[in-house]
């Protein structure tokens, strides 16, 4: 069995193998599908997906896959989690903030995870007590312990504002600096320090696993709205922050 520092060290080669497949289709013609939860998917979505599939195959033969376009090909709680594009209408138009998320669960809990940003020519990575990283460099989350001092961001606004109005109406006087966002990138500046928080809303398991292990590893908290750990099997609800202060503000914000 290879080691979380082998597991780590190949899934950011991976993703930089597989970032040169997605950057040949960006700001490039697509022919755009909608999948049966009305969420778009491309060409570039299933060539990047494969890409990392075969990274995998080859430096870690047999072991499980789950990818948001192919699904799960083997089984077990131990599995590698592939986003290959998250944020494809970002990638549909042409707005370089789309990642590309790699994580590797062992009994079902995220142990590392790779947060690349193709466009920026930016990998976050991190492995649970072995700290974080981006382009190399060792980053750690900030020291904010209070809400009314923090950057927070707020992910999926519309969908928010849409389905939890009273939960968003509190996010939008909540902060010092407040910024509306989506996908990875927000929660890989709070892992870097740059931002404070994220409140997140209807993700799967491939958009936040990976993303949980860098943002922890870097010192972080996140968890679902009432702060169970994320599997799985979580509702998609999550947060994300500096500190376990700031933490347990944002739920008391969200569940008063």
């Amino acid at each position: 069995m290879a080691d979380v520092n082998d597991r780590l060290e190949a899934s950011i080669r991976i993703t930089e193998d597989a970032a040169t497949v997605a950057m040949s289709h960006f700001r490039s013609p697509l022919e755009i599908e909608t999948k049966s939860d009305e969420s778009p998917v491309t060409a570039a979505d299933k060539a990047t997906e494969q890409a990392i599939r075969d990274g995998i195959a080859h430096h870690f033969q047999g072991e499980a896959i789950f990818g948001e376009e192919f699904g799960m090909t083997g089984d077990g709680d131990d599995c590698w989690i592939v986003d290959p594009i998250d944020g494809t209408r970002s990638f549909i138009a042409g707005y370089p903030m789309f990642g590309m998320l790699l994580g590797y669960l062992s009994g079902g809990a995220a142990q590392l995870g790779v947060i690349r940003m193709p466009a920026l020519a930016e990998v976050y990575a991190g492995a649970i007590g072995h700290g974080a990283s981006c382009n190399g460099q060792p980053i750690h989350v900030s020291d904010c312990d209070a809400l009314d001092t923090a950057r927070l961001f707020i992910n999926e606004a519309d969908k928010l504002a849409a389905q939890e109005a009273q939960a968003f109406g509190r996010l939008t006087h909540a902060g010092q600096l407040r910024r509306m966002g989506a996908d990875c990138y927000p929660h890989a500046l709070v892992a870097a320090g740059y931002a404070d928080a994220v409140v997140d809303f209807d993700l799967q398991p491939y958009d936040y696993l990976p993303v949980s292990a860098v943002v922890r590893s870097a010192g972080g908290v996140m968890t679902d709205w009432q702060g169970n750990a994320l599997t799985m099997a979580s509702d998609g609800r999550v947060v994300s922050a500096a500190t376990p202060a700031l933490h347990a503000e944002l739920l008391a914000l969200l569940n008063p």
